[in-house]
Order: structure tokens, then sequence, then C-alpha cells
């Protein structure tokens, strides 16, 4: 005879298919890419900074910069100490500009990549996408 638990035990060792729903993307909100890739930019950003300043620390522990002021101390003698004018204040700064910018310049990008992506669906028809649900 069969039980309720035995039922119960069937119906959970059963695999359920999904469900597969196709849809089409037809429209990116403008300030939803805006956000996004501002979001984006600020970890860019981040790891801009952080990298500038870790190879400028690995170049100094290795002594790069003074063999390369060195060198150059040779070639012009002694008219350009590049010690003086490569420094952690001067590297870090160079690598805020580099942040500022690409900060700017991946926001607008991500702006303008969703205003074509709206004007393409409208020739295209969007871009087709599946989903499967569990």
């Amino acid at each position: 005879m069969s039980t309720v638990a035995d039922k119960l035990a069937k119906k959970s060792t059963r695999k359920t298919g999904g469900k597969q729903v196709r849809l089409r993307l037809v429209y990116v909100d403008f300030w939803s890419a805006v956000k996004l890739s501002f979001l984006g930019a600020v970890a860019l950003a981040i790891v801009t900074m952080v990298s500038f300043f870790l190879i400028f620390m690995v170049l100094q522990a290795t002594q790069v910069l003074a063999q390369a002021s060195d060198f150059l101390d040779t070639i012009t003698d002694g008219a350009i100490n590049l010690q003086s004018l490569i420094g952690l204040p001067q590297v870090m700064a160079f690598g805020a500009v580099v942040s500022i910018l690409n900060l700017i310049v991946f926001t607008v990008l991500g702006a303008v990549v969703a205003g074509i992506y709206n004007l393409a669906v409208k020739v295209t028809g969007g871009l087709l996408v599946g989903f499967m649900s569990n």
C-alpha cells in the first residue's frame, strides 16, 4: 500500500524540467547604462591608482629609477635629474589625472553605447535572449 510519504519521496527524486523562455531585448535604459558604466569606471580608477603606486614602488625597490637617473646624468652631463622629476607625488598625481579622464570617457562611452543600441534596435529588432527557470 502506498503512503503519503512514499508519494512525496517519489516526487522529490524526480527531476523537474525548467521552462525555457526566449525574450527580446528591445530597450536599454539610458540612466541605467550611465550608472553602470560610472560604477565600472570607479572600479577601474581604483585599480589604476593602486597599479601606479605598486609599479612605482617596484621600480624604486629594484633601483631601476636610480639606474635610469644615472644613465640620463651621463648623457646630459647632469642637466636633468630624473629622481627629482619622478617622485611618488608626481606619479600619483599623474595616476589621478589618468583615472579622472578614464572615469569621464568610460561613463560617456557607456551612455553612447546605450544610445547606439537603442537606435540599432529599430533596424534589427533587438537581441534575442534565452532564459530558463529552475
